[in-house]
């Protein structure tokens, strides 16, 4: 089977490329094709890539062929003839990305890359590329599968199913993390469990976790002690939680904490993307000067940077952050929904996810078409939503105008609207005035012209 990465050349690419070497089922990934519009960038994670095959195969050695990699800047010739393509681009680099966080920050508003203002902008400048590529994969590869990760997941993947249908499927790490955590603080194995889990992408509550039949989730939510050792009861404090009757997802933080969050990033002397693009223009250059290193390099740069990820959220009372788990550092996560979505489909292993889909009622109070991140059972056929408890209905509330606003960034995008940009950015619920969002959206047009000056 042929694997096509759209951003072929980023940094967690490797994450993909183990997980693929680990894999020795029959109906495997044979070919993988690395796209990205930067040769520079290309060839270096063909180094890594390398030097990962072949620690793999000293270490572990290697009972099947590893997958051909090869590199292109030609869009057209990755995809044709694609079985699946993982989208994982970043429309702007890390330089869109702290555009979004300070333009954001300067005006006293969350700054952060998918939630908020800063989710707004990045989903303005993604989704033509997005529309762009799902058109090339009609065209090219219209038996493909196409696995999205590109951000916002959520708003991405609902713009590409316009072409593509349910065909593209939306995946993020950070749901299935959480029910782990759960679970395994419940003394159980995610596997044997139910997940009750409802909302959108980077958006979502763990509502229930259920084994024959009996919800657990409330044993959890009454041991202060089990609660309190998770990243969640650290994160929103085990008050709160019991308060909520449900565990969120880690980016509710900035709903539920928002000035917190704000005075956490502007204390910082970076944002996360300004320290993303300096650890990673190090990175690159480093390794483009010491190919041998190549992999020392990447693995000690991606240990450094999940350790400080959502790092403005943990920070305690005193000042300091606290630590992240161990397990969770070492987690990486999305690579692995990656591979068993894929094995799945392919290769008829039905598994149990949970994913961005057209929710088809799923979710009470939504559009059917209306992409949610809901349970799914998936075999060969694709996924489909199990069903799910209704959501409470200040959390039903925020969803809805969460997709509301989604929906706008898309139609800004097809119909090249500075009015719907700005209309977008208003009835976000992070934004506190349409005045701010007017001026977010001249920010935007002054740092990223190339991107935004196209809105009339």
């Amino acid at each position: 089977m042929k694997l096509v990465i759209l951003g072929g050349g980023g940094f967690r690419v490797p994450l993909v490329h183990g997980a693929l070497l680990r894999d020795t089922a029959d109906r495997r990934v044979t070919e993988v094709v690395l796209h990205d519009t930067d040769v520079a960038r290309l060839d270096v994670m063909r180094l890594v890539l390398s030097a990962q095959a072949d620690r793999v195969a000293a270490h572990a050695g290697l009972p099947v062929a590893p997958p051909t990699v090869t590199a292109t800047t030609d869009l057209d010739a990755a995809l044709e003839g694609a079985d699946f393509v993982f989208s994982a681009m970043r429309v702007g680099g890390l330089e869109g990305r702290t555009a979004d966080e300070r333009i954001a920050l300067d005006l006293g508003l969350l700054g952060q890359e998918t939630t908020g203002p800063g989710g707004v902008g990045y989903g303005l400048r993604t989704v033509p590329v997005a529309l762009d590529v799902a058109e090339r994969v009609r065209r090219l590869a219209p038996d493909a599968w196409v696995i999205n990760f590109t951000n916002p997941a959520g708003l991405v993947t609902q713009a590409m199913q316009s072409v593509l249908g349910d065909r593209v499927v939306g995946i993020c790490d950070s749901p299935l993390g959480l029910a782990k955590r759960a679970a395994g603080a419940l003394g159980h194995d995610l596997d044997d469990l139910e997940i009750d889990y409802a909302g959108l992408n980077h958006l979502g509550w763990l509502t229930g976790l259920r084994r024959d039949g009996r919800d657990l989730l409330p044993d959890l939510l009454a041991d202060e002690r089990a609660l309190s050792a998770i990243e969640e009861g650290q994160l929103f404090g085990t008050d709160w939680l019991q308060t909520l009757g449900a565990l969120p997802n880690e980016y509710l933080y900035y709903y539920y904490f928002t000035r917190d969050a704000i005075g956490q990033i502007t204390s910082a002397q970076q944002t996360r993307g300004e320290y993303l693009l300096a650890q990673q223009a190090a990175f690159y250059d480093g390794v483009a000067g010491s190919p041998g290193e190549a992999w020392q390099r990447w693995d000690a740069v991606r240990r450094e940077r999940n350790a400080t990820y959502m790092q403005e959220t943990r920070e305690a009372d005193d000042g300091e952050a606290h630590e992240r788990a161990e397990a969770d550092v070492e987690g990486g996560g999305y690579e692995g929904v990656a591979l068993a979505l894929m094995a799945a489909i392919a290769r008829d292993e039905p598994a149990r996810l949970i994913l961005n889909v057209r929710g088809g009622g799923a979710v009470a109070g939504l559009p059917d078409d209306a992409v949610v991140e809901v349970p799914c059972r998936v075999d060969a056929r694709g996924p489909v939503p199990v069903a799910v408890s209704p959501l409470p209905g200040h959390a039903l509330g925020l969803v809805q105008q969460v997709k509301a606003v989604d929906e706008l960034v898309i139609r800004a995008a097809l119909e090249q609207s500075r009015s719907l940009a700005v209309e977008a950015l208003a009835l976000h619920p992070l934004v506190d005035s349409v005045t701010v969002a007017r001026q977010v959206m001249s920010g935007y047009v002054q740092r990223l012209p190339a991107f935004y000056c196209a809105l009339r």
